[in-house]
């Protein structure tokens, strides 16, 4: 599934990010905790150069705890700070302005033997569509000042926001890349919502995850739909499913497009349970 996809406000912003660089003391990138390395955009390392960084692991209700610890030990491996937060329900919120003061250390250091007075530290936050951004800069803000969608785009003017006395966050739109060479990348941003709808297939994204949801989180399968085996035939899987769902055309046949959707929707909605769709490499 080669898919591609940059609007032409993703665009701008990265044009605007790469204007507003000088400013920044530190940035903020969000990822999702399902997808922490198919979630990043690999212009951000480009863009950013050699600025301090803040890994953001979001949406960690939804992922599996084991695999966030270990993308936790990746970026470490890797010289970033993350932090695993859950922005929805505030968990880790509180830990970020004491993070990013750590990072702008030196920073704070030099401001100090210069004897110059500290001013807010600014952040810029960046992450693909549909990471939770919004999400993360409301509850820092304390109040609703990023529009939240579960849509893609939704975020497309940049804005200085105001964390407390010591912190201002620049909103940015969400990034992605141009196109996705990686097919089981492109799965997994059109699983997690990262891309519209209206430009992936729908079946395809489906047999993708009942693959992967088979070789590893095969009882989560079973339970959601009450299916005593599983067969590695993604035919089978779906008629097997679509007869537990009702999802019965004329003749008997099962409607494949409504498994699909079904299928689909129960991950998007988290029924499975907590899964991530990626480990870290070589694990």
């Amino acid at each position: 599934m080669t898919i591609q996809w940059y609007p032409g406000h993703m665009a701008k912003a990265k044009r605007q990010v790469q204007e507003k660089l000088n400013l920044i003391d530190v940035v903020i990138e969000v990822v999702d905790a399902r997808i922490p390395l198919s979630s990043r955009n690999p212009l951000v390392d480009e863009l950013i150069r050699q600025k301090p960084k803040l890994v953001l692991i979001n949406k960690s209700d939804l992922a599996d705890p084991e695999a966030t610890k270990k993308w936790v030990d990746y970026f470490e491996q890797d010289e970033m700070t993350s932090l695993i937060i859950d922005a929805q329900r505030g968990k880790g919120m509180n830990l970020i302005p004491g993070k990013v003061r750590e990072l702008a250390t030196p920073l704070l250091e030099k401001w100090e033997r210069k004897g110059i007075n500290p001013r807010p530290l600014r952040t810029l936050i960046l992450g693909i569509p549909n990471v939770g951004k919004s999400t993360v800069i409301n509850k820092l803000a304390n109040k609703k000042i990023a529009r939240i969608g579960d849509r893609p785009g939704v975020t497309k003017a940049q804005q200085w926001i105001k964390v407390g006395k010591e912190m201002e966050l620049l909103d940015t739109p969400g990034i992605l890349w141009p196109k996705f060479e990686d097919e089981q990348v492109g799965f997994r941003l059109a699983l997690t919502g990262a891309i519209k709808e209206e430009i992936f297939d729908f079946q395809a994204a489906t047999v993708f995850l009942l693959r992967f949801l088979t070789a590893n989180y095969p009882t989560l399968l079973k339970n959601r739909y009450q299916l005593t085996e599983l067969s590695d035939d993604m035919g089978d899987m779906f008629d097997a499913i679509g007869k537990r769902r009702g999802c019965l055309m004329g003749g008997g046949l099962v409607d494949y497009d409504r498994v699909a959707e079904i299928v689909f929707r129960d991950f998007r909605q988290g029924k499975f349970g907590n899964i991530s769709l990626e480990l870290p490499p070589n694990d």
